[in-house]
Protein backbone atom coordinates (compact mmCIF):
# COMPACT_ATOMS: atom_id res chain seq x y z
CA UNK A 1 0.00 0.00 0.00
CA UNK A 2 2.81 2.41 0.83
CA UNK A 3 4.49 1.88 -2.52
CA UNK A 4 1.23 2.80 -4.32
CA UNK A 5 1.04 6.09 -2.45
CA UNK A 6 4.71 6.81 -3.12
CA UNK A 7 4.26 6.15 -6.85
CA UNK A 8 1.17 8.40 -6.97
CA UNK A 9 2.99 11.22 -5.13
CA UNK A 10 6.04 10.84 -7.39
CA UNK A 11 3.79 10.95 -10.44
CA UNK A 12 2.08 14.13 -9.23
CA UNK A 13 5.42 15.78 -8.51
CA UNK A 14 6.81 14.82 -11.92
CA UNK A 15 3.76 16.37 -13.60
CA UNK A 16 4.06 19.52 -11.48
CA UNK A 17 7.80 19.78 -12.19
CA UNK A 18 7.41 19.39 -15.96
CA UNK A 19 4.67 22.00 -16.09
CA UNK A 20 6.69 24.39 -13.92
CA UNK A 21 9.79 23.98 -16.13
CA UNK A 22 7.87 24.68 -19.35
CA UNK A 23 5.90 27.65 -18.04
CA UNK A 24 6.90 30.99 -19.46
CA UNK A 25 6.46 34.28 -17.62
CA UNK A 26 2.80 34.49 -18.69
CA UNK A 27 0.09 33.53 -16.22
CA UNK A 28 -1.61 31.13 -18.65
CA UNK A 29 0.15 28.43 -20.65
CA UNK A 30 -0.46 28.51 -24.37
CA UNK A 31 -1.22 25.39 -26.38
CA UNK A 32 2.40 25.07 -27.57
CA UNK A 33 3.70 24.98 -23.98
CA UNK A 34 1.00 22.47 -22.95
CA UNK A 35 1.90 20.25 -25.91
CA UNK A 36 5.58 20.38 -24.91
CA UNK A 37 4.68 19.31 -21.37
CA UNK A 38 2.48 16.45 -22.58
CA UNK A 39 5.24 15.34 -24.94
CA UNK A 40 7.87 15.41 -22.17
CA UNK A 41 5.67 13.36 -19.82
CA UNK A 42 4.77 10.91 -22.57
CA UNK A 43 8.45 10.47 -23.43
CA UNK A 44 9.32 9.71 -19.80
CA UNK A 45 6.51 7.17 -19.66
CA UNK A 46 7.67 5.61 -22.93
CA UNK A 47 11.09 4.82 -21.48
CA UNK A 48 9.58 3.48 -18.25
CA UNK A 49 7.21 1.25 -20.24
CA UNK A 50 10.09 -0.15 -22.27
CA UNK A 51 12.03 -1.05 -19.14
CA UNK A 52 9.08 -2.53 -17.29
CA UNK A 53 7.98 -4.77 -20.13
CA UNK A 54 11.50 -6.15 -20.46
CA UNK A 55 11.43 -7.25 -16.83
CA UNK A 56 7.88 -8.63 -16.98
CA UNK A 57 8.32 -10.68 -20.14
CA UNK A 58 11.80 -12.00 -19.43
CA UNK A 59 10.55 -15.50 -18.57
CA UNK A 60 7.36 -15.45 -20.66
CA UNK A 61 6.84 -17.33 -23.89
CA UNK A 62 6.45 -15.19 -27.01
CA UNK A 63 3.00 -13.90 -27.90
CA UNK A 64 1.18 -15.40 -30.85
CA UNK A 65 -0.62 -12.27 -32.06
CA UNK A 66 -1.57 -8.67 -31.42
CA UNK A 67 -4.67 -9.55 -29.37
CA UNK A 68 -2.58 -11.81 -27.15
CA UNK A 69 -0.22 -8.90 -26.45
CA UNK A 70 -3.13 -6.59 -25.60
CA UNK A 71 -4.60 -9.16 -23.21
CA UNK A 72 -1.21 -9.36 -21.48
CA UNK A 73 -1.11 -5.55 -21.21
CA UNK A 74 -4.63 -5.46 -19.72
CA UNK A 75 -4.13 -8.24 -17.19
CA UNK A 76 -0.52 -8.73 -16.14
CA UNK A 77 1.13 -5.44 -17.11
CA UNK A 78 -1.69 -3.22 -15.79
CA UNK A 79 -1.83 -5.21 -12.55
CA UNK A 80 1.90 -4.76 -11.94
CA UNK A 81 1.77 -1.01 -12.52
CA UNK A 82 -1.67 0.09 -11.32
CA UNK A 83 -2.54 -2.79 -8.94
CA UNK A 84 -5.66 -3.80 -10.81
CA UNK A 85 -6.71 -5.18 -14.18
CA UNK A 86 -8.36 -3.16 -16.92
CA UNK A 87 -12.13 -3.26 -16.47
CA UNK A 88 -12.93 -3.63 -20.15
CA UNK A 89 -11.03 -4.32 -23.39
CA UNK A 90 -12.71 -3.72 -26.72
CA UNK A 91 -11.36 -4.06 -30.22
CA UNK A 92 -12.56 -3.60 -33.78
CA UNK A 93 -10.14 -6.38 -34.87
CA UNK A 94 -8.46 -3.88 -37.20
CA UNK A 95 -5.78 -2.58 -34.87
CA UNK A 96 -7.82 -0.33 -32.58
CA UNK A 97 -8.25 -1.23 -28.91
CA UNK A 98 -10.10 0.60 -26.15
CA UNK A 99 -8.97 -0.13 -22.60
CA UNK A 100 -11.34 1.13 -19.93
CA UNK A 101 -10.29 1.58 -16.31
CA UNK A 102 -13.25 2.68 -14.18
CA UNK A 103 -11.09 3.65 -11.21
CA UNK A 104 -7.78 4.77 -12.71
CA UNK A 105 -5.27 5.19 -9.88
CA UNK A 106 -3.60 8.30 -11.32
CA UNK A 107 -6.94 10.13 -11.22
CA UNK A 108 -8.43 8.91 -7.93
CA UNK A 109 -6.50 11.52 -5.95
CA UNK A 110 -8.08 14.33 -7.97
CA UNK A 111 -11.52 15.57 -7.06
CA UNK A 112 -14.47 14.37 -9.07
CA UNK A 113 -15.64 17.88 -9.95
CA UNK A 114 -16.05 19.05 -13.53
CA UNK A 115 -13.33 21.70 -13.09
CA UNK A 116 -10.77 18.89 -12.81
CA UNK A 117 -11.73 17.25 -16.12
CA UNK A 118 -9.63 19.80 -18.01
CA UNK A 119 -6.64 18.98 -15.76
CA UNK A 120 -6.93 15.21 -16.36
CA UNK A 121 -4.90 15.00 -19.63
CA UNK A 122 -1.69 16.10 -17.95
CA UNK A 123 -2.05 13.25 -15.43
CA UNK A 124 -2.64 10.72 -18.23
CA UNK A 125 0.29 11.56 -20.54
CA UNK A 126 2.85 9.55 -18.55
CA UNK A 127 0.55 6.50 -18.49
CA UNK A 128 -0.06 6.74 -22.25
CA UNK A 129 3.71 6.75 -22.71
CA UNK A 130 4.11 3.71 -20.46
CA UNK A 131 1.64 1.72 -22.56
CA UNK A 132 3.19 2.90 -25.85
CA UNK A 133 6.69 2.05 -24.61
CA UNK A 134 5.63 -1.43 -23.53
CA UNK A 135 3.95 -2.10 -26.87
CA UNK A 136 6.97 -0.76 -28.72
CA UNK A 137 9.27 -3.20 -26.95
CA UNK A 138 6.87 -6.01 -27.84
CA UNK A 139 7.15 -5.06 -31.52
CA UNK A 140 3.99 -2.99 -31.94
CA UNK A 141 4.24 0.65 -32.98
CA UNK A 142 1.19 2.44 -31.66
CA UNK A 143 -0.53 5.69 -30.86
CA UNK A 144 -1.99 5.78 -27.35
CA UNK A 145 -4.46 8.44 -26.27
CA UNK A 146 -6.63 8.77 -23.19
CA UNK A 147 -9.88 10.50 -22.44
CA UNK A 148 -11.86 11.15 -19.30
CA UNK A 149 -15.58 11.89 -19.32
CA UNK A 150 -16.28 11.12 -15.66
CA UNK A 151 -13.61 11.13 -12.95
CA UNK A 152 -11.80 8.78 -12.16
CA UNK A 153 -12.91 6.61 -15.10
CA UNK A 154 -10.55 6.65 -18.06
CA UNK A 155 -10.52 5.19 -21.58
CA UNK A 156 -7.22 4.53 -23.32
CA UNK A 157 -7.40 4.16 -27.07
CA UNK A 158 -4.55 2.19 -28.62
CA UNK A 159 -4.20 2.31 -32.39
CA UNK A 160 -1.62 -0.13 -33.73
CA UNK A 161 0.36 1.31 -36.63
CA UNK A 162 0.53 -1.08 -39.57
CA UNK A 163 3.85 -1.22 -41.42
Amino acid sequence: MADEALFEFLHMEIVAHVYKEHRSSKAEMDSKERAACISALEGMGFRVGQGLIERLTRDSPSFKDELDIMKFICKDFWTKIFRRQIDNLRTNHQGTYVLQDNKFSMLTQLSGGKQYLEQAPKYLAFSCGVVRGALSNLGLDSVVTAEVSVMPSCKFQVVIQKL
